[in-house]
Order: C-alpha cells, then sequence, then structure tokens
C-alpha cells in the first residue's frame, strides 16, 4: 500500500467532549499517522466538520449559506490537526478548492502530488467547494483525484452493521460488504453520491473504530476489526 487517504469524523475528533477539539484524541491520531509516514505510506487526510456544524440549524437559512459554513469549519478542523501533526514531527500542508488567504493553498492535483513524494501529510479541507455536496463526496473525489488506494475512515463506530446498532442491539455488523450492497441497502457508509463515486472509480473503503488502540495503525498492517467496502 502506497498511498491512504483517511477521513476523520468531526464528532470523532471532538472525541467525548462531542464538540470542539480533543487534544489527546488528535495527538494520538497524529502518532499512529507518523508511524506510517516513516514506514514510507503516504497520508492524505479528510475532516469532517460535525464537531462545530451539523447542517441547517433553522428553515430560514438559505442551505448554500449553511453549507458555506460547514466548508469553513473543515478548514477549521484541518488547520488544528495539521498543527497537532507538526508538532508531533511531520510536515504538513493544507489544500482547499477555495482561496482562504495565506491560511491554505489552492488544490491541484500537481501540487498534492509534490507534497506527498517530500512525504508530507497533506491535507484536503473545503470539501469540493460547492453547496449540496458532503464531506463524504469530497473524500471519494479527491481519492480519485490523487489515485488513493484505499479510503480508511475513522468513525466513532467500529465498521458497518445491518442497522443502526445504537437503536438495535442486535444489528449484525459485517466484516465485508460490497458498495453494491452498500447501495441497495442504503448501509449509509458514507452518503449515496459518495458511494456512487466509489464503486464507478472503485475506490475500495474500509471503516473502523478511530477510539480503539492504535486502530490507524492495525488497519493499515493488516491486524483489522473494523468492515471492508469492497469494490
Amino acid at each position: 500500500m502506497r498511498r491512504i487517504l483517511l477521513k476523520l469524523s468531526g464528532e470523532a475528533l471532538a472525541g467525548e467532549k462531542k464538540t470542539g477539539f480533543d487534544e489527546d484524541t488528535v495527538r494520538g491520531v497524529a502518532l499512529q499517522v507518523r508511524q506510517l509516514i516513516d514506514d514510507g505510506i503516504q497520508v492524505g487526510i479528510v475532516t469532517g466538520g460535525g464537531n462545530f456544524w451539523r447542517g441547517r440549524t433553522s428553515e430560514r437559512m438559505d442551505r448554500t449559506k449553511s453549507d458555506q459554513i460547514g466548508m469553513l469549519a473543515t478548514v477549521m478542523n484541518c488547520i488544528y490537526v495539521s498543527e497537532i501533526f507538526r508538532s508531533a514531527g511531520m510536515g504538513t500542508v493544507v489544500l482547499t478548492p477555495f482561496t482562504c488567504g495565506s491560511f491554505t493553498e489552492l488544490f491541484s492535483k500537481d501540487k498534492a502530488n509534490e507534497y506527498f513524494e517530500k512525504g508530507m501529510v497533506v491535507f484536503f479541507a473545503g470539501g469540493t467547494g460547492h453547496p449540496y455536496f458532503s464531506t463524504d463526496t469530497g473524500v471519494v473525489l479527491r481519492a480519485v483525484e490523487v489515485e488513493a488506494d484505499v479510503i480508511l475512515l475513522a468513525k466513532s463506530i467500529d465498521g458497518v452493521y445491518d442497522s443502526d446498532p445504537k437503536m438495535n442491539p442486535d444489528a449484525k455488523k459485517y466484516d465485508e460488504v460490497s458498495i453494491d450492497q452498500v447501495i441497495a441497502g442504503n448501509l449509509q457508509v458514507v452518503d449515496m453520491t459518495a458511494s456512487i463515486l466509489a464503486r464507478d472509480n472503485k475506490v475500495p473503503m474500509w471503516v473502523f473504530g478511530l477510539n480503539e488502540e492504535n486502530s490507524i495503525v492495525n488497519t493499515v498492517k493488516g491486524n483489522f476489526s473494523g468492515t471492508k467496502v469492497t469494490v
């Protein structure tokens, strides 16, 4: 495995606080990613924004403006997480599909590849840059563009289930499931647009619980306890 794209949910970044950042959680992620970088694996990261913004809070709010706030939430997350990564000894860069002054750099595939080859962790913030597309779609789009080998979905839940395990104690966890099953069963690994994009471009996804000990390193090195979504 040469290049991975890691998706960190905003809720996972918040830890038990449920909002904002939990520095211990983020530093734990950084130390794991440092191991992958030291092993020569190229790592890109997309974050969600749910620790700050969960969509329209009022029907009086325009959907486009609401989505723009969500995009900016992911920029804040990436700037914060990249700084924790830097403190752990890694070179980082934050790329966005729109200009943010000197805070970030404008995304291009060539620029991303240049930073990957330098051994830097590349953060893809701001989603697709357009409303009506989630960070799920953003992570699959970036994975396709930079030709990542796999998307790692680090969530607050430890895999893919046939129903919501929070609501159904008898929910069945899949060790492996095809993207066609995900789409047909609306299993919500990622949203439908992202699922179809992953299927059409044959991008596999591995879903696992971020809070499990050493979960990122274990996933990459084959000691995997989540769900593999095959294409």
